[in-house]
């Protein structure tokens, strides 16, 4: 599968948007942005510390990647797939070209799922991915007193 890349620019926000939108929707994320807010907040990431590259198969975009540097890893923030793309290698062939074309460097790839998201999970372990810690957090209706027992 001939899966490349190409550097995402401030040009393509208004896509990578909409694809981010469509991610928060397949892994039942919470969050609540609305599509002008994806748009605002993509634009701000990527004038700063993140890059994205837009993955091509022959002439059909199939997806993004959304990533930023740290001193001991880099931060895979957002991996999208379009639907009609995933189950066929696109996802791993995505992946491999990262890793051969941008990663090529990094000693370490770290990434956030959502516990819910098993098709997810799924997909990371089956690329390499292992668990390595969990983040957990609680609601709380109010704030708590120090005085309520």
């Amino acid at each position: 599968m001939n899966v490349i890349g190409r550097p995402a620019s401030t040009s393509d926000v208004a896509f990578l948007a909409t694809m981010n939108q469509q991610l928060i929707r397949d892994e039942e994320h919470r969050s609540s942005m609305t599509l002008d807010e994806l748009e605002k907040r993509m634009t701000e990431w990527l004038k700063g510390d993140y890059s994205a590259t837009i993955f091509h198969l022959e002439d059909q975009t199939i997806g993004y990647a959304l990533y930023k540097p740290e001193s001991e890893w880099t931060y895979l923030r957002q991996f999208f797939i379009l639907q009609q793309f995933r189950g066929q290698g696109c996802g791993r062939a995505a992946m491999d070209w990262l890793i051969s074309n941008v990663f090529h460097d990094a000693s370490r790839i770290r990434l956030d799922v959502l516990v819910g998201n098993a098709v997810g999970i799924a997909f990371w372990q089956s690329v390499g991915f292992r668990d390595y810690c969990i983040t957990m957090e609680m609601e709380c209706a109010k704030p708590r007193s120090s005085t309520e027992s």
